[in-house]
């Protein structure tokens, strides 16, 4: 079993990860070059009840935040609290980056910048989901869904953990386009999203902050 790293670590590992996430989602949104299907679909669902997209992203978070109980077998109060404070504080960051790239002019950029900047983006909050999950304090609820897939359902396989997490928000957006008969968000970069984010994650756990390892945590029914 892998060594478990210190308080610290794993706090600053969270702090990193947090706001490298909302600075590599705002990216994306700001780009208009496709995000990723939670935050197409968070788009798509602000658009059909007219509320604020970072209202959308915290009550879809605090919903996905009990799914996981479900998930795990168990209620933790804790890990349910820190994925809504976690999503909370995520929304934040979200409106502050995209004020800042607005005021940087990335929406009237060219096709060609916007699209590479896109990737970047995902990348980028690629990179920040491997950092928080493997500090696993708490995490963006959508996230962990995949830990607790990865882990206690797929036997670590990243990419599959992913694939399956991400048919929620395609349905969703589907089933918005049936009323609006419109799809805002979507384009290479959801697709990108989709084809390479489980193995881009796998990387960043390789390649990205090497003492930082996986503090998976799951108490077993005994415990309880």
């Amino acid at each position: 079993m892998e060594k478990q790293n210190s308080t610290i670590t794993r706090i600053s590992a969270l702090i990193v990860g947090l706001v490298t996430n909302a600075l590599g989602n705002g990216l994306t949104i700001s780009t208009n070059m496709g995000a990723a299907p939670w935050t197409a679909a968070e788009v798509n669902l602000a658009a059909l009840f007219h509320l604020s997209v970072g209202m959308t992203m915290f009550i879809a978070g605090v919903l996905v935040a009990i799914t996981n109980q479900l998930l795990i077998r168990q209620w933790d109060k804790w890990r349910f609290i820190g994925e809504t404070i976690y999503i909370a504080c995520f929304s934040y960051f979200i409106d502050l980056f995209l004020a800042i790239y607005k005021q940087l002019g990335v929406p009237q950029l060219n096709i060609i910048w916007r699209t590479v900047l896109c990737f970047a983006g995902i990348c980028i909050f690629c990179a920040a989901i491997s950092i928080y999950q493997r500090a696993n304090i708490v995490m963006h609820p959508n996230d962990d869904t995949t830990n607790i897939l990865r882990f206690l359902y797929l036997h670590g396989h990243v990419a599959q953990a992913q694939l399956i997490n991400f048919l929620i928000p395609i349905t969703v957006i589907l089933l918005v386009f049936m009323f609006t008969r419109r799809i805002d968000s979507v384009n290479l970069g959801t697709l990108m999203c989709i084809l390479f984010n489980g193995p881009l994650i796998g990387i960043a756990d390789r390649h990205v902050w090497h003492g930082l390892h996986h503090n998976f945590r799951a108490r077993a029914s005994s415990n309880n």
